[in-house]
């Protein structure tokens, strides 16, 4: 399934074909810009408050500091779920 969005980019002639040429593919219409749809934005919040009281000195820091974050969020499938439970999508 693809969400599509509408953009410029996504209605070039190369993805109409692909469409054309991959029947399976069921695209659903989004709206362009819809945070509240989207799972990844809860993501994004959940690292925002991880990292919000930290400081690196180093962006090496910073970048251990996402990993660890981005580590967690990949090792719990319940913050996961309550990533894409927590949108506004309706799910099936």
């Amino acid at each position: 399934m693809l969400l599509w969005d509408g953009a410029s980019i996504h209605r070039r002639e190369l993805v109409k074909e692909y469409w054309e040429k991959h029947p399976r593919v069921q695209v659903e219409e989004f709206p362009g810009y819809a945070p509240e749809l989207n799972p990844a934005e809860y993501i994004w919040n959940h690292a925002d408050r991880e990292l919000s009281n930290t400081a690196a000195e180093e962006l090496d820091q910073l970048e251990g500091l996402l990993v660890e974050s981005a580590s967690r969020l990949s090792n719990s499938q319940q913050l996961l779920w309550s990533c894409i439970y927590a949108s506004d999508l309706p799910w099936r």
